[in-house]
């Protein structure tokens, strides 16, 4: 909906040329709701149909009655309604490392609503010019859940979530047995081995 004012101090507003024209659309009256003020109106109008995603020009005018027409008014806006592309190329969700040090990485990037900012657990991200993003981190042992969220200019975000698990402790070797024991010369025997990882 768009809400503006149209004043003047002489003759009065002529309420039948307050018109607005979207885009390269024909300026239009009907539809405009107008409510008196001191010296003109306050006028609201809603389009018919929903703005495209996009760069829009709104143009707004009028005359007085002595038939002297305004300078117009135009304003651009952007509609977006779509929220940023996010993939994550590392890390692969439910990775299990021994290693601390983890990359985070992966590319973002919103063609209506530029530029994106990103946030890695709450910390502030750069993204580079062609959309792409790299950071590292430190785990700590055990489960790490790791989200990222990429946000465009127009408020809208989307959020990419994985966890990895940092396991930094040796499997240990509880038992190994010989069977049969003892064992005959050229004979087939099993070795068996117990080995536990918590």
């Amino acid at each position: 909906m768009f809400t503006w004012k149209v004043i003047d101090a002489d003759s009065g507003v002529d309420d039948s040329t307050i018109t607005i024209k979207v885009d390269t659309g024909a300026a239009v009256s009907a539809g405009i709701t107008k409510t008196e003020i001191s010296g003109g109106f306050t006028c609201t109008y809603t389009p018919a149909s929903a703005l495209s995603d996009g760069s829009h020009t709104i143009i707004f005018n009028a005359s007085d009655h002595d038939g002297n027409a305004a300078s117009a008014v135009s304003m651009t806006l952007k509609v977006d309604t779509v929220p940023p592309a996010l993939t994550l190329t590392s890390p692969a969700d439910g990775l299990i490392t021994n290693n601390a040090t983890l990359t985070v990485s992966g590319v973002t990037n919103d063609e209506t609503s530029s530029p994106v900012t990103l946030k890695v657990n709450g910390t502030p991200v750069t993204v580079n010019a062609n959309g792409s993003f790299a950071m590292q981190m430190t785990l700590t042992v055990g489960e790490n859940t790791i989200t990222v969220v990429a946000t465009d200019s127009a408020g809208k975000s989307s959020t990419v979530t994985r966890t990895v698990t940092l396991d930094t402790t040796p499997p240990t070797i509880s038992a190994v047995t010989i069977s049969p024991n003892p064992v005959d010369a050229g004979a087939t025997y099993i070795v068996s081995v117990t080995v536990s990882d918590a």
